[in-house]
């Protein structure tokens, strides 16, 4: 485990390299996860022992997740940082231009990303991912007012109502991934997520990165900002995992991988680093 500094406020983000099978010289592939999880998620649903075989994995816990720093304030969470603790990752693993795949809240920052310094990326792929302005978006996900049952209720009460709000209980994996969280960074977390105002289309059109885009088709959250996203970003590919919603879908890696894989094959050739 490795730690980079946001040289802006001085955060601590830890990621960790993992080589790849095929030695020295292989391109490097940033795993950037979603909300309330870690790095840890690419171990545990099966994504690092085959993209291992080709690639140099950075993986990060984004700030408020992991290991890393959980700043309290929610200002702590605006995306400007957030994209700058990518950055600051790159630097400290020796890493000039990255394969990208983010899923979820990964996915946002890697767009952000990728308006902000395209240079340092070879290709983009974004999961359920969103562009658009983010007001309400965990309200929608788990239940209304959730941030601030959050932040006064712990993960216990959080827990509590989003299962009163199904109408069943909140199986015990994703308990277990809540569990790990810090409650009150989370909840910063979320109230700065509400006001994000998301990338303009403009931004989006101007970018000139291989992209990928892929979504699960459950995912009535995203399925329509991920297509929207396909038909902004010039050149951009869309996949539809088929039978999967936003919360099954990169819990799918051979699916994920069957599309991801090929579209990271053939670019390749597009210069390491």
């Amino acid at each position: 485990m490795s730690h980079a500094i946001n040289p802006v406020d001085g955060t601590r983000i830890a990621f960790t390299v993992i080589e790849s099978d095929a030695g020295a010289g292989s391109p490097s592939l940033l795993l950037a996860h979603g909300s309330a999880l870690s790095s840890a998620i690419w171990r545990g649903f099966g994504y690092v022992r085959p993209l291992r075989e080709r690639y140099r994995l950075i993986l990060p816990d984004l700030r408020g997740h992991g290991r890393s720093d959980k700043p309290h304030v929610p200002d702590a969470y605006a995306m400007d940082l957030i994209v700058g603790d990518v950055l600051a990752v790159l630097d400290a693993a020796g890493t000039e231009r990255v394969h990208y795949l983010g899923y979820s809240f990964g996915a946002r920052v890697g767009l952000s990303l990728a308006v902000r310094d395209a240079g340092r990326l070879r290709t983009l792929t974004v999961g359920g991912g969103s562009a658009r302005a983010q007001a309400g978006a965990f309200d929608r996900l788990f239940f209304p007012g959730c941030a601030d049952v959050l932040g006064h209720y712990g993960i216990d009460g959080f827990l509590e109502a989003w299962a009163e709000h199904l109408g069943s209980p909140v199986d015990a994996a994703t308990q277990a991934a809540f569990r790990a969280n810090d409650a009150a960074a989370l909840a910063a977390y979320m109230r700065r997520s509400d006001r994000e105002p998301g990338i303009d289309d403009a931004d989006l059109a101007a970018l000139d990165v291989p992209t990928l885009a892929f979504v699960g088709s459950e995912d009535r959250e995203r399925i329509d900002d991920t297509r929207e996203l396909s038909r902004t970003i010039p050149g951009a590919l869309l996949a539809v995992i088929r039978g999967y919603d936003h919360a099954t879908t990169i819990a799918a890696a051979p699916e994920v991988l069957s599309v991801v894989g090929p579209f990271l094959a053939a670019h390749a050739g597009r210069s390491s680093g």
